[in-house]
């Protein structure tokens, strides 16, 4: 009988052909309680990842189509008079679900796509005077198209300092690309997709992770990397405290999803560019866009030794 992340990478692999390592990263973050950024063109799978992973979680989901006309109270929800009562009721915004697919979330203006700001970093709502607490696991899977794209709306730092990780998918191969053509001629496999992990074997692998441990080294490791990130002369601004927290709590998600009770540095390696490419600012000399970003933190990735 297979584990329950075995489970949920299977069933993802299900609808999502080809592309273990985007699995990995959905399933890693997760985990280690973090939201996640999808950036690619339209087409690619974008929205099928998404909810194949809240497919199989049987908890909560709810999808926000996210519009230029969309206002925050659409997301959080808002009080309503009832004549009979003579009072207003607050009705719930989808904001309120375990996971939560933001689609599209550059289509939106910087008003509404703040208005997950507060719920993605505290995971509670402020409403009408109340702090309303959101139920736990909680995550936020936004896609956007690419920001040169017409009708789009940048995400501040701020926003996407929010997101543990942000990964693109790519194009399929052809293999791939053929296999999509044969097994969705009319009906989508998403709607056949069934839960395999419970919500309290998310919370219970969730705090898993908080106890895996990482030698002292390691930590140093990151420490020297987000400094390095700093002081590198394509780097306006380099890798925040937070970042450095991100890339530590993702890396240990990353030990517990290979099976291990304990990180290595090939854990934080492989997690830098999916957790701090879109927490830097390149200089304004140099060209923009996350490939730029993913340059220079290869560079200063070479200049630091890493722990035997």
């Amino acid at each position: 009988m297979l584990d329950p992340l075995s489970r949920l990478r299977e069933n993802i692999g299900k609808v999502l052909f080809g592309n273990t390592e985007a699995i990995d990263r959905v399933c890693c973050c997760l985990l280690a309680r973090g939201h996640l950024l999808i950036e690619d063109v339209p087409g690619v799978g974008k929205t099928v990842l998404a909810t194949a992973l809240a497919r199989s979680v049987d908890c909560a989901f709810s999808r926000i189509q996210l519009t230029p006309d969309m206002l925050p109270s659409d997301v959080l929800g808002v009080s309503v008079y009832d004549k009979n009562t003579g009072e207003f009721t607050y009705k719930r915004g989808p904001v309120f679900a375990n996971i939560v697919l933001a689609d599209e979330i550059n289509r939106t203006p910087p008003r509404t796509q703040s208005a997950l700001l507060e719920a993605m970093n505290e995971a509670t709502v402020s409403v009408d005077g109340r702090v309303l607490q959101l139920d736990q696991p909680f995550m936020v899977i936004a896609t956007q198209n690419p920001f040169d794209f017409e009708g789009t709306y940048l995400l501040p730092e701020n926003q996407l300092d929010r997101f543990l990780m942000r990964i693109s998918l790519g194009y399929p191969s052809p293999e791939e690309e053929a296999r999509v053509l044969e097994v969705r001629p009319s009906v989508h496999p998403l709607h056949d997709l069934k839960p395999v992990m419970t919500r309290g074997e998310v919370m219970e692998l969730q705090a898993k992770v908080d106890a895996v441990k990482m030698d002292k080294s390691l930590l140093s490791y990151v420490v020297q990397f987000a400094n390095a990130t700093r002081k590198h002369a394509g780097l306006l601004h380099g890798l925040s405290p937070r970042g450095s927290l991100s890339l530590a709590q993702a890396s240990r998600a990353t030990a517990l999803y290979r099976g291990r009770g304990y990180v290595i540095p090939d854990d934080i390696v492989d997690n830098i560019l999916s957790v701090c490419a879109h927490r830097v600012v390149t200089r304004s000399g140099a060209s923009t866009g996350p490939d730029t970003a993913e340059r220079v933190l290869r560079d200063v990735l070479e200049t630091v030794p890493s722990p035997a």
